[in-house]
């Protein structure tokens, strides 16, 4: 039996804010559905190239009162990144918390504007350590 990845879908309470999280990550819009109906968005966001491969941010117009919440059951999206250091430096320099640094050269995690966990992974060998992340302690939880 065969079996195709299609999407993991998130809820979103800031549908922009969001977004550029997304964006940081090196992702892009693919595609985009409104319900008038539903009063709801859909945003599929993926890497470049990769549209087979997105993450549904689902927004609901009249808002949802349990976002953010530290939904653990959910466990987290991963996404391999060609430069663990150079990814963080980037999300940081641009206000992302790091709550799980690379200090192995491999692996970190951060979370989205609505709570989200989202763990990058190193392509390839890991790094070798180096500072800042060698010695930085985790900030809250992942």
């Amino acid at each position: 039996m065969k079996l195709k990845y299609l999407h993991t879908m998130v809820r979103v309470k800031d549908l922009e804010a969001s977004i550029a999280f997304y964006k940081l990550l090196g992702m892009e819009e693919t595609r985009r559905m409104d319900s008038e109906q539903g009063r709801f968005s859909l945003v599929f966001m993926a890497p470049p190239g990769q549209s087979d491969c997105p993450v549904e941010l689902t927004y609901n117009w009249d808002g949802d009162e349990g976002l953010p919440s530290d939904s653990r059951h959910f466990g987290h999206l991963a996404y391999g990144v060609e430069n663990i250091y150079d990814m963080c430096a980037h999300l940081q320099e641009n206000g992302v918390t790091i709550n799980r640094p690379p200090r192995d050269g491999h692996m970190a995690f951060v979370r989205s504007p609505d709570n989200i966990s989202v763990e990058l992974l190193q392509i390839g060998d890991r790094l070798d350590p180096a500072e800042p992340w060698a010695s930085m302690e985790n900030t809250g939880h992942w």
